[in-house]
């Protein structure tokens, strides 16, 4: 069902107009269908009823026009008499027509007995197959036959027997339903597609800003606004839009200004620091002086790196991402640190190789850190490349978990600020997956026994280009 039903605006509202419009027209049908069937059956009866009044009557009951002598005086009044009712044992007659047959015959003061009415398929009625084989022959050709005979039998009184009258139905029932048919698919045309073209002219210019507002997400660059078009309202929604986005890309610049005024101001008296630390003459006091330094530099520039995350300078290059992980993890093996490389697979995408290298090694440190050890394998589940880094420690309360990835958060009582940073080790990682359209999650790694035996960081990064 999720299947049929169009994703688009333009699409669910045609597709709701069609439905309404198929069952306000299926009613309207129905209800002209059976008028027009009510009609046919009353002529029909009205007809019987004319026949029989002639047979009971005479040519008295013909209008002057039709009576002996007159050139255009009509056939086909013929009517059968017979001792008994025509109704079969195994037909079913229809009470509804013989209550409306009785009031007519009664308006003419003609007083019946019995009045049986019912439809008899043409096939099984002689006389009825019989009359049509007979115009067949007059009219030296065949015609179209009906499927069935109306029947009309009245009981006359004192023991007369029966007067029997035969009608075939119009054969129009076919040109009723082509008529409606055509008019259905008429209606459809001109109000789906005057639906249509209104639609169009709103969802245009909206997939136009569903476009630009995608663009501007990922560049922030105000190339390529939108001209106000389409409705009033959509012009004036559009002009608003462009506006905010000149005031977000102004935000955005002074931001990046004041960060790069702050990181010149504060990295230049730290620098400075790390020359007057040399004179201090503990060696112990100097090591923790250059270590608090060092801290708030790296905090720095996480904290710069954060910020200006969202707007990358470099391009997105093709790299063979499993060379890239090997090599990080040679950087961690190099210096001692209990790193390895598990299973990996190559894979060429279009990444940001210097902020994914930071993200990587943001995890791999984090692991080291925290959990003793890690462990790095690359994968592909679908259309994603999937980097987990996994440890060995105490993992993290499940409530945590989401907060981990929040800035400047930090675990109890193994992640605290006696390990080093900030606490945004996770958070500029995180923020680096959803700059090449990617996430990062943690989850705790579980045992046979049910017991946390470490955490695992997982790194998605969609291979097609973001």
């Amino acid at each position: 069902m999720r299947r049929l039903w169009p994703r688009s605006l333009m699409g669910q509202m045609l597709l709701a107009v069609a439905a309404a419009l198929l069952l306000a027209q299926g009613i309207g049908a129905g209800l002209a269908y059976k008028a027009t069937a009510e009609r046919r059956e009353a002529a029909l009866l009205h007809s019987a009823a004319f026949r029989l009044l002639v047979a009971t009557r005479g040519e008295k009951a013909l209008p002057p026009f039709m009576r002996s002598g007159h050139p255009n005086r009509g056939h086909g009044f013929r009517v059968e008499r017979r001792p008994d009712s025509p109704l079969r044992v195994n037909e079913e007659h229809d009470g509804k027509a013989e209550t409306e047959l009785r009031r007519i015959l009664a308006e003419q003061d003609l007083t019946v007995g019995k009045i049986v009415v019912f439809r008899r398929d043409v096939e099984e009625d002689p006389t009825a197959r019989r009359r049509i084989e007979q115009q067949d022959r007059v009219l030296q050709r065949k015609h179209d036959r009906p499927k069935d005979v109306l029947i009309a039998g009245i009981e006359l009184p004192n023991g007369q027997g029966w007067i029997v009258a035969r009608v075939f139905g119009p054969l129009g029932e076919r040109e009723i339903v082509l008529t409606l048919l055509i008019q259905t698919l008429l209606i459809y045309a001109v109000l789906v597609g005057a639906m249509g073209l209104i639609l169009r002219r709103i969802t245009r210019p909206l997939a136009a800003l569903t476009n630009r507002l995608e663009q501007f997400a990922e560049t922030r660059n105000l190339d390529g606004q939108l001209a106000p078009q389409g409705p009033d309202d959509m012009h004036r929604l559009i002009i608003a839009h462009n506006a905010m986005e000149t005031r977000i890309a102004a935000l955005l610049d002074e931001k990046d200004v004041m960060l790069g005024a702050i990181g010149h101001d504060l990295k230049t008296p730290l620098a400075a620091l790390r020359v007057r630390i040399e004179n201090v003459e503990d060696d112990d006091e100097r090591q923790r002086m250059a270590a608090t330094i060092e801290d708030i530099v790296r905090t720095l520039d996480d904290i710069l790196s954060l910020a200006r995350v969202g707007r990358p300078s470099d391009p997105l290059e093709r790299t063979e991402l499993s060379s890239m992980v090997a090599s990080i993890v040679e950087e961690y093996e190099d210096m001692g640190e209990p790193v390895t490389l598990e299973d990996t697979l190559r894979l060429v995408m279009p990444l940001r190789p210097t902020w994914l290298r930071r993200a990587l090694r943001n995890l791999i440190g984090n692991a080291v850190r925290y959990g003793h050890s890690a462990h790095v394998s690359l994968a592909r589940e679908t259309d994603m490349a999937v980097i987990r880094v996994e440890d060995d420690g105490p993992g993290i309360p499940p409530d945590d978990i989401d907060r981990m990835l929040e800035p400047f958060s930090r675990g109890e009582p193994s992640r605290n600020s006696e390990t080093g940073g900030a606490g945004l080790g996770l958070t500029l990682a995180r923020a680096i997956a959803e700059q090449h359209g990617g996430s990062l999650t943690l989850a705790n790694r579980l045992g046979p026994n049910g017991a946390t035996q470490g955490l695992a960081a997982i790194l998605r990064l969609p291979i097609s280009a973001t």
